[in-house]
C-alpha cells in the first residue's frame, strides 16, 4: 500500500463519527505499542502459528487425552 493510499484512508477516518475515530485511534495506538514490545516470535514460531491458523479443522484433545500424552512424555 502506498503512502498516498494510507493518507487517503486516514483522511476518510476524519469524516467518521467521533466514537468511530476514537476506536480507530485506539487500534493504531495498540499497533504502535506492539512495536515497542520486547517479545518477538522466532521465524520458526511464526511458521508454526501460520501452520495452525491455516488448518481449518484443528484436532483438539480432550483433557484425558492431554493427560495421557503428558504422562507418556514424563515417563521418558
Amino acid at each position: 500500500m502506498s503512502k498516498e493510499q494510507v493518507k487517503a484512508i486516514l483522511d476518510r477516518v476524519l469524516t467518521w463519527p467521533e466514537q468511530r475515530q476514537e476506536d480507530a485511534a485506539k487500534v493504531l495506538m495498540l499497533m504502535e505499542a506492539s512495536d515497542q514490545s520486547v517479545y518477538r516470535l522466532t521465524d520458526e514460531q511464526v511458521a508454526e502459528v501460520e501452520r495452525r491458523l491455516a488448518d481449518p479443522n484443528p484436532r483438539r484433545l480432550t483433557l484425558d487425552e492431554f493427560k495421557e500424552r503428558l504422562a507418556r512424555r514424563i515417563e521418558l
